[in-house]
């Protein structure tokens, strides 16, 4: 009998051809772009003046207007909350009033009692008491903590003091530990384990030559 036809396929979905080798499917993903967000405006502040200073400039550094008197003056270097606020009493500012409302009245009050915070303040309030100098008590304000801070250091270097030479070499100065902190080069830290190893094969070796010398010794001389 002759052979039937094979039976036909199903009619349905086609099928998807396969990817060749190397090829990898790629799948775009529609990604929903975000809109930008408008900038958000200033927040209003409250008690402000029509005359109000964002930025006040004092003792060569840039305030912000928007602190307190007590806050804001704190920026400066060698300022902090005490002498702040010591210094608002002096210059017969309110402490919790904004920096920025203050008149240029005031602002110059400000300006000039940090100008004369050495014969203002008692002794023990000073950041610079007998200076090596003038023998005056100072109270250093702004660029000049760092200046004098240099100048010292470098005084110490000249005149070969023990912490000028510890500040040139790089270490630690006020007496802390220099075995675990402050390494400075290649320095690598050494196991113990390694440690012991290396004292046990130098001592080896300085042993080694003491033993032959004994043995040289201890030999008989020939008898003519």
């Amino acid at each position: 009998m002759p052979e039937e036809k094979s039976a036909a396929e199903p009619e349905g979905a086609a099928v998807p051809a396969k990817p060749e080798k190397g090829e990898r499917p790629t799948k775009k993903k529609e990604e929903a772009k975000e809109e930008p967000k408008a900038p958000r405006a200033p927040k209003k502040l409250e008690g402000v003046k029509e005359d109000f200073r964002y930025i006040v400039r004092m003792a060569n550094t840039d305030l912000d207007g928007t602190r307190s008197v007590g806050i804001a003056l704190t920026a400066i270097p060698g300022v902090g909350i005490r002498v702040s606020e010591a210094i608002a009493d002096l210059a017969g500012v309110p402490r919790a009033e904004r920096l920025g409302n203050l008149s240029e009245e005031q602002t110059d009050k400000i300006e000039a009692t940090l100008g004369n915070l050495g014969e203002l303040f008692p002794p023990w309030m000073v950041n610079r008491p007998k200076d090596w100098e003038s023998g005056l008590d100072l109270h250093l304000v702004g660029s000049e903590v760092e200046v004098r801070l240099r100048d010292d250091i470098n005084l110490m270097k000249m005149i070969r003091s023990y912490k000028g030479v510890r500040h040139e070499t790089g270490q630690k100065v006020r007496g802390q530990r220099t075995r675990s902190n402050g390494r400075t080069g290649l320095t690598v830290g050494v196991t113990k384990k390694a440690a012991l190893e290396a004292a046990k094969a130098k001592k080896a070796e300085e042993a080694a030559p003491k033993k032959e010398e004994k043995k040289e010794e201890k030999k008989p001389e020939k008898k003519e």
